[in-house]
């Protein structure tokens, strides 16, 4: 029988491989002790295949490894953690329903700071602003980037990913193990269970850390995603008091089935078959909850405190859909924004790679058996309906 994941040895491997052996907390555990018991169980029921325990066993190092080096640097440069986080703006919403267009189009504006994926896998030594798309390390990535869409260029239908596009929170997140991600992994609901009801303190506390690290030789007003985001807003707002929030809205149906379809992604790669009744049953209530938890946010906090931007208007006009975004965050459209998110869409189409297919048929679903799920979000918001 396959070995089973051991968090002691994840936590003594990560200090091997950094040579640092202090965090800045511990408050990591808790997350990897709760998805380390509900993997095991997994593995005990031979749900993974040996591919699959590597490599998640692999990630929780990573994670470590990379929560180390931040907490290292912060030590050594401790004038980082006093430098303010003005006005973050975060963009969030039911997975699958623009946030990384939306992302991505703000980040081509000179003047707005993302989190690029090649330097939140790599954070330690932070870029320059100047080196932020030059770094070595972010050249071997688009290298490495280059040869796996050759490959494997059906990847590009599915999610639009670049060493030098923005990334998502998850990812540092994952430094404390409280990220929605994390249940991506397989089949675990006490995971799941665990994060939904989590107290995210922590997980935003160190989110900040790491952008004060990150933004310590290239600062900026800091452009962020990730759609989980709406499961935590009290959380985010308690962090980040002045946050400008941005919900996506699509179709929640195409939403759903797309967001079946990314994740049976994740379990072909670790369990080497797609649990489709899993997908079926699980995703849906999750894409529920993203679109409920904000609403009720709404509710207590009020109607503008989050922005509202509508895939269908992203997709038939964006240049304008942009400006009046803009203008809702009282933000100035300058020649240099129109000029970067121009470009960024005519080196970007729709369907690029090819056309991302999926049906909810295949996870079981239906329209009409999602209907009470969304009935309460497609009463209070008009959204263009796909298909």
């Amino acid at each position: 029988m396959a070995q089973p994941l051991n968090a002691d040895a994840f936590v003594e491997q990560a200090m091997k491989d950094t040579g640092i052996d202090q965090f800045d907390a511990d408050t990591y555990r808790e997350g990897l002790d709760v998805l380390v018991n509900d993997f095991n169980k997994g593995i005990a029921k031979g749900i993974y295949t040996d591919v699959g325990i590597e490599r998640v066993g692999a990630d929780c190092v990573h994670y470590l490894s990379n929560r180390l080096r931040v907490a290292d640097y912060l030590r050594q440069n401790p004038e980082l953690t006093s430098r303010p986080i003005e006005r973050p703006v975060f963009v969030l919403g039911i997975p699958r329903t623009g946030t990384t267009l939306l992302s991505n189009l703000l980040a081509a504006d000179p003047a707005r700071r993302s989190p690029l994926e090649w330097e939140i896998d790599e954070p330690i030594p932070p870029a320059t602003t100047a080196t932020l798309k030059t770094d070595p390390r972010c050249l071997a990535r688009l290298e490495r980037e280059k040869a796996m869409l050759e490959a494997h260029p059906e990847m590009g239908k599915i999610y639009r990913s670049s060493a030098v596009y923005p990334h998502e929170c998850v990812w540092y997140l994952a430094h404390d193990f409280k990220t929605l991600m994390i249940e991506s992994k397989g089949i675990l609901p006490e995971y799941k269970d665990f994060i939904f009801g989590a107290d995210m303190t922590s997980a935003y506390s160190y989110h900040r850390k790491f952008l004060q690290a990150l933004q310590h030789n290239a600062p900026g007003v800091w452009n962020l995603k990730m759609p989980s985001h709406a499961l935590h807003l009290d959380y985010l707002i308690k962090e980040y008091p002045d946050a400008r929030l941005i919900w996506t809205h699509r179709d929640p149906y195409a939403a759903t089935g797309s967001l079946c379809s990314i994740i049976s992604m994740s379990h072909q790669m670790l369990m080497g078959r797609i649990d489709t009744e899993w997908l079926g049953e699980d995703y849906p209530w999750q894409a529920q909850q993203h679109a409920e938890r904000v609403m009720d946010f709404r509710d207590k906090h009020g109607e503008d405190r989050v922005i509202d931007v509508h895939y269908s208007d992203l997709m038939s006009d964006p240049l304008n859909s942009m400006k009046k975004l803009y203008a809702a965050l009282g933000d100035d459209w300058s020649a240099e924004a129109e000029a970067g998110i121009q470009g960024w869409l005519d080196d970007n189409p729709q369907n690029k790679f090819g056309k991302h297919e999926y049906k909810l048929a295949q996870y079981g679903l239906s329209k009409e058996g999602l209907e009470p799920l969304f009935e309460r979000y497609l009463s209070r918001y008009d959204i263009a309906r796909e298909g």
